[in-house]
C-alpha cells in the first residue's frame, strides 16, 4: 500500500517561473500542474533541475517527447514524434507540452514523475503526460520521457513557459510507501 503525500501547492499569477528545492525525503516525486495558461500565445511548459553543488538550472538530460492530437474542427488527427523536443545531452528545459494557447478558454494540464532525486549513485529518471488546448484549436496528448544524465543528488527543480510569464496552480506531492 502507498500514498502521495501533498508536500507543496503553488498558485502562480503572471510568473515568470515556480521552483521548487525540497525534493529529499522520498523516492519519487509527482508534480501536478493544473490550468497552466501562458501569457504568450503558443508556448510550452516546459522544466530544469538542478543538481548539489551547481548553479542554474541546466544539466544534462536525454528526452523523447510525442503526442496524438485532434483538431477541434475534426480536419486533423494523429500520432506524431516530436523530434525537434527531444534533447540528445542537451541541458535546455525540457519541453511537457508543445504550444499552449493563451486565450481564457485554452490551457494544460498534466504530471511529472521525477525517481530518487537524492541519489548520488544513479542518473534521474522522470517521465511526464499533458493534455493541452493547443493555439492551433486542438487538444494534444503529449508524453515525454528521458534521464537527466547526474549522479549528484538533485536540489531544485523549475517549472516555466518557452516564452513569456504563466498563470498555474502546480502541486508536488511525494511518495510514502507503507
Amino acid at each position: 500500500m502507498s500514498d502521495w503525500k501533498l508536500l507543496n501547492t503553488s498558485t502562480a499569477s503572471g510568473a515568470s517561473s515556480v521552483e521548487f528545492t525540497s525534493l529529499t525525503g522520498y523516492k519519487i516525486f509527482k508534480f501536478v500542474f493544473i490550468d497552466v495558461n501562458p501569457a504568450t500565445d503558443g508556448e510550452a511548459l516546459q522544466f530544469q533541475v538542478n543538481a548539489s553543488g551547481q548553479t542554474g538550472f541546466n544539466e544534462t538530460m536525454t528526452t523523447t517527447m510525442f503526442k496524438s492530437y485532434h483538431y477541434e474542427s475534426g480536419s486533423y488527427s494523429g500520432l506524431v514524434y516530436e523530434t525537434d523536443h527531444d534533447q540528445a545531452q542537451g541541458t535546455a528545459y525540457q519541453k511537457l507540452t508543445t504550444s499552449i494557447g493563451s486565450d481564457s478558454d485554452e490551457c494544460g494540464a498534466g504530471e511529472l514523475f521525477l525517481f530518487n532525486p537524492a541519489s548520488t549513485t544513479y542518473v534521474k529518471h522522470f517521465y511526464a503526460r499533458a493534455n493541452q488546448y493547443a493555439s492551433a484549436v486542438y487538444s494534444g496528448d503529449v508524453f515525454t520521457a528521458g534521464y537527466i544524465n547526474v549522479t549528484a543528488a538533485i536540489t531544485g527543480i523549475d517549472f516555466k513557459m518557452s516564452s513569456g510569464n504563466l498563470d498555474a496552480v502546480i502541486k508536488q506531492y511525494g511518495l510514502v510507501a507503507t
